[in-house]
Order: C-alpha cells, then structure tokens, then sequence
C-alpha cells in the first residue's frame, strides 16, 4: 500500500468503499449499473474540485466555509457578465469564473493575514457577507437565461448499456484537470512544501523564511479559483443559476475532506484522501436515496463525521491519550 502512496487512512477508505458498494449492489440493484455510477461520477465533480481546493486551506493550517457561497456568487455574476460579451463561450467563462474565485478567495486571505484574525472567524463572517449581498442584489430570483454553450451537456465519453445510457460529461473531465493542477502544486514544487510546513509548525515556518502572507493568499487564492470553476460547473450541470443552489454544501465537503484523513489543524492531507472522502460521503447520500432512508439520517452522519473529526484534532485528545498511556507505560515497566 505504502509503495502506492496509499496511507491507513486511504487504505481503510477503499475498504469502506467496497464493502459499500458490494452491500448496495446487493441492497440496491441499480446501484451497480453503469449509469447511476457514471451519474455519480458527474454529480460529485463539483465537490471533489470544491475539495481539492479546500484541501490547500487545510494543509496550510486555515479553515473556510465560504467557498461555496463564493461559488454562488460567482456563477451568478458570470451569468450577469456574460451578455455583455454577445454570450462568450467556454475560455471566457471559465477564464471570468477563474478570476472572480481567486478574487474572493484572497479577499479573505486579506483579512485573515492583514488584521491577524483567525480564518473560521473571517469566513464565518464573509460567507454571511456573501450570500446577504448575493441575495439582496438577486432578490432570490433565479437565471434561466443562459448561453447555449453554458446549458448544452457535453458527453465526452457515452456507452449504451442494458440499464440504459451511460454518459461521462464534461464536469468529470474539468474535475481531473483541477485534481492533476492540485497535486502538483502540493507535491512537485517547493510550493507545496511550504503549504505542509506551516500548517504542520507555524512558527518554525516563519523563523525559516517562508513568506506567510504569500502562502495565505496562495491557499485561500486556490480555492477561490476551484469555487470559481466549481460554480460555472454545477449551473452548467443544473442548466440554470440558483442564487442558494450551493447554499450548506460546505459542511458536506468540509466532511468529506477531514474524512479523508485532511487534518483541522494543518499540515496533512492528501489529494487521494480527498477523493475517497468525497466519493465515500456521495456513495453514503446515493445509497440511502436508493434505499428509501430520510436524507436527515445523511445530515445525522455528516455532523458526526466533523465533530469526530473536530474532537480527534483537539489538544484536549491529546492529553487524555497521553495520560492513558502513561499509567500504561508505568505499569509495563
């Protein structure tokens, strides 16, 4: 596993996933057909890159819960844009949607950084910033009207099957160039380095000369352009613009990404962790929708993974752990 760059906690996922998968095939015939798990693939795309980004946050030891209302308003200025360019096509979409992320992105990192505020403080705040804006310039009212390229499904990669049509569409495939842009800045440039140093030990990054206010704007900056592009993703799947389509997907994310074994408290974190978490949290939602089950009961295991996930990063576990096995290790000796 380990010659793979498969950790534990990658290992246990796949584990997780499988036994999943064999008991919804099981519980859940169509489960297991190729199309639902195409469509699963496409539905999700929007969270992994979501994830992706939120990932470079995490690492580099801040938190935002914003991102996904950014996304919202982001598409939803993008859609306002657009006309103005006789419609625009694809480049300048994603090239509008690309800018308007990365600035809203390093508008927190302005305050995180300039006036030393902690991040889950200044995102708390700019994500009720952002969707009161988004809402009181939109009146809530939706935009149907958007350029056929925007609306028309792209199917890259389409099979027939006896459950009936099985599509890969574009979303999936802006979801691996953003996963591959990710991966390589966290791990094949200095970069990425840094991210993992100062999340893992601050002060010992400042005292090394890594430029902390360059980092903070890189990593809030990167996930303001993966909300960005996530936003022009999920209204080109949904064919329209929902000013609060987007509205609680952070926490679904935010749980699927500690899931995958990112840690809260910076400097760990992996770019597969974060695709089996994602997959794992959007299997759980797509089994008990098959299934019949409340979707409470997923809201239920949602806030159970964050607080486990909150809990296990605390100082105050690793005093109690610490303290059970000092008696231990007494004992032994």
């Amino acid at each position: 596993m380990h010659r793979l760059g498969i950790g534990p906690t990658e290992g246990w996922l796949l584990v997780v996933l499988a036994v999943m998968g064999a008991g919804l095939g099981v519980l859940a015939p169509g489960f297991a057909s190729l199309p639902n798990l195409f469509d699963l693939l496409n539905v999700t795309a929007v969270n992994i890159i979501f994830g992706v980004g939120l990932l470079v946050v995490l690492i580099a030891g801040g938190i935002d819960i914003s991102f996904a209302v950014a996304a919202s308003v982001v598409q939803y200025v993008v859609a306002l844009i657009l006309p103005w360019f006789g419609g625009g096509d694809w480049a300048l979409g994603l090239l509008l949607a690309a800018a308007f992320g990365t600035l809203l992105g390093c508008f927190n990192a302005f305050l995180i950084f300039q006036f030393r505020i902690v991040s889950i403080v200044v995102t708390i705040a700019t994500f009720n910033l952002f969707f009161g804006l988004l809402m009181f310039f939109s009146g809530g009212v939706s935009i149907y009207d958007l350029p056929e390229w925007l609306t028309t499904r792209v199917a890259v990669i389409g099979l027939d099957t006896a459950s009936g049509r099985a599509e890969l569409t574009l979303p999936f495939f802006v979801m691996l160039a953003c996963v591959v842009a990710t991966w390589l800045l966290l791990r094949r440039i200095s970069t990425g380095r840094q991210l993992y140093a100062l999340g893992d030990n601050p002060d010992g990054a400042r005292r090394i000369g890594i430029p902390i206010g360059a980092m903070h704007y890189l990593a809030f900056g990167w996930l303001g352009l993966m909300a960005g592009i996530a936003g022009l993703m999920q209204a080109h799947y949904a064919e329209e613009v929902v000013p609060n389509a987007l509205y609680g997907r952070e926490l679904d994310v935010l749980a699927a990404v500690v899931l995958g074994g990112a840690r809260l408290g910076g400097g760990r974190g992996t770019i597969l962790g974060v695709l089996l978490g994602v997959l794992l949290v959007a299997v759980t939602q797509n089994g008990l929708n098959l299934l019949g089950i409340s979707p409470y009961a997923f809201k239920m295991i949602i806030g159970a993974i964050i607080l486990i996930a909150i809990t296990l990063s605390s100082e105050g576990v690793g005093r109690l752990l610490g303290g059970w096995r000092a008696p231990a290790r007494r004992r032994a000796v």
